[in-house]
This record gives structure tokens, sequence and C-alpha cells, in this order.
């Protein structure tokens, strides 16, 4: 009740067929559209967004802020509440 030995063409055709396995794969190549920009429509549409941005902020709301974010990084007040205090303004 030992172990057969298989003939060399059955051994070669059981390795050649991946020793009876078979893995059936399916792949899913979509088409995507890929849009094409001139130089143009992105200036445009950038200049359209600009546009839209409000002027410059006025010195003292940006030394406000900007000594609010100092004194937070420095640690006075906890990010939250410098977080808060900014909002609040």
């Amino acid at each position: 009740m030992g172990k057969t030995a298989e003939s060399p063409q059955q051994e070669e055709t059981r390795s050649r067929d991946g020793a009876g396995l078979h893995l059936h794969m399916r792949t899913l190549h979509p088409s995507v559209p890929v849009p094409y920009l001139t130089k143009e429509e992105v200036t445009s549409t950038a200049q359209r967004a600009t546009a839209r941005l409000p002027g410059k902020a006025p010195a003292s709301d940006l030394a406000f802020y900007g000594g609010l974010g100092a004194l937070a990084v420095a640690g006075a007040p906890e990010w939250p509440v410098a977080l808060a205090v900014g909002g609040a303004a």
C-alpha cells in the first residue's frame, strides 16, 4: 500500500497543468474619459474664480490673527481656545 510512482509523462502534465489547480481571473478595464483643457479655458476659469474672492484683509485683522496664532504656537492659550477666540472675532 505504498505510493505508486508516476510516469515522467504524468509528472510533466501535472506540473504544466498547475498541479490540478485552476484559477480563472476576470479583469475589468472601464473606459475613463480624460478631459482635455486648453490654456485659455484654464486661464478664464482662474480669472472667474479670483474675481469672486474678497479684497485684502485690513492690517489690523492680520495683526490680530497673526498674534493669536503666534500665542497659540507658543502655548499661551490652548489651541481650542485660540480657535474659539479667532472664530468669535
